[in-house]
């Protein structure tokens, strides 16, 4: 059995539309549904009717040939991949339902979600999905991110209708936190998922400290989004550790599969001698023990890609592992470190560092002591860039190639190869 697909267009405007054509996805009285970018504005864009689908390279043709998907899919999600080839990761509905169900739980039961993130994204679809399952209604914040378009969001939402959660990624969250007013609109709700991008524990204390629930999150669109909430898998998903520190992960929030790809399917997912599926992801982790204060279980640590690890003399480094001691220095904002290319040292870390606010910045010497202390020598950044503001791509996530083509700029050094 096979079912068509219907391209949506996802904007801030689209969403009633998008919902509708989810719902009919979800309980099989529509055909899947693709969600595209769309322009800020756009209503009713004439999206093409079932069955036809523009993606360019992926084995479908224009007039909707090989459009068709098995017939328990009902929402295709676009990514780039790591190699930037276009992909269409195939979500069934009993996968989104049961991630829904999960995140509900494990945050305190189904509430009123407002969406801040782009729709055509798993996280933002992931919001739509989860008001569908709790039958409520998502509020929708269009428009540039601003923090006082959030704060007036926020106060829209009902108070008498259960609890009352967002999605954000941690670029707005530094930006909320920078104000007042957003800073009260975090606290006033009752969880704050916070994906996309790792998190630096600073800026997780920061939005502790101003009173928000913030949760951190780790998935991919192959897991129906997030499905590691605070280094702990939501009920009924099980993660591993292969022997290279890659991680594995299982449960009914995977994928059904790649469209068109059977070659990523038979590479990423695997079945093991008990029937069970596992996602190989390209993410490395380790688990960390609870606390001398802390009876909970053990939690799992995202170290960052695979391929992005950087190799300075010999040394393999973790980039994320270094953002992270670097996080807690004075004067550090946002960062992210990069590789250059170096002559003696092969790569050179640069820190590339938006200050905080009020602030000058950090020194290259505080730095490199952090990273050094809390990673190891090879660590340490060698330059310290700074920016108002880091490159971004999709929906929030640091562009860590952008970043180093800016640092190599700045720097006067050739770019990354």
């Amino acid at each position: 059995m096979s079912r068509p697909v219907r391209v949506v267009p996802a904007s801030a405007a689209t969403v009633p539309a998008l919902t509708a054509a989810l719902a009919a996805a979800l309980d099989g009285s529509g055909p899947a549904v693709l969600p595209v970018d769309a322009p800020e504005g756009v209503v009713g864009a004439a999206a093409p009717g079932p069955g036809v689908a523009r993606s360019g390279g992926l084995g479908v043709g224009a007039d909707g040939a090989g459009a068709d998907v098995p017939d328990d899919v009902a929402l295709l999600v676009r990514t780039s991949g790591s190699t930037g080839t276009p992909r269409e990761v195939m979500l069934t509905a009993d996968a989104l339902r049961a991630s829904a169900a999960a995140t509900h739980a494990r945050l305190g039961g189904p509430g009123t979600w407002l969406l801040p993130l782009p729709p055509a994204h798993v996280a933002g679809l992931q919001v739509l999905v989860r008001s569908l399952v709790a039958g409520t209604t998502p509020h929708v914040l269009g428009g540039p991110f601003r923090a006082d378009a959030f704060a007036a969001a926020v106060a829209r939402l009902p108070g008498d209708a259960g609890p009352r959660y967002t999605s954000l990624v941690p670029t707005q969250v530094h930006r909320l936190l920078e104000s007042p007013a957003g800073r009260d609109a975090l606290a006033a709700l009752d969880a704050v998922l916070l994906g996309g991008a790792a998190s630096p524990p600073g800026l997780v204390e920061a939005a502790h400290d101003a009173g928000a629930r913030v949760v951190t999150t780790y998935g991919m669109s192959e897991t129906c989004g997030g499905c590691v909430y605070d280094g702990v898998p939501l009920d009924d998903v099980t993660v591993d550790l292969d022997p290279s520190g890659r991680i594995r992960i299982a449960g009914p929030v995977l994928a059904a599969g790649y469209r068109g790809r059977p070659d990523l399917d038979t590479e990423l997912f695997t079945t093991d001698h008990d029937g069970r599926r596992w996602l190989a992801t390209s993410d490395l982790g380790r688990w960390t023990p609870p606390g001398a204060d802390d009876d909970g279980p053990r939690r799992l640590e995202v170290l960052g890609r695979a391929d992005d690890v950087l190799v300075t003399g010999g040394e393999k480094v973790p980039p994320a592992a270094v953002e992270r001691a670097l996080a807690g220095v004075t004067g550090v904002g946002e960062v992210l470190v990069v590789g250059v290319p170096d002559p003696e040292w092969g790569q050179a870390l640069v820190a590339v560092v938006v200050p905080a606010a009020g602030g000058p910045g950090p020194d290259l010497a505080d730095l490199r002591r952090a990273a050094a202390e809390h990673v190891g020598r090879a660590a340490a950044p060698r330059h310290l860039v700074t920016v108002a503001a880091l490159p971004l791509r999709g929906p929030g996530k640091p562009d860590r190639r952008g970043a180093a083509d800016l640092a190599a700029r700045e720097l006067g050094m050739p770019g990354p190869v």
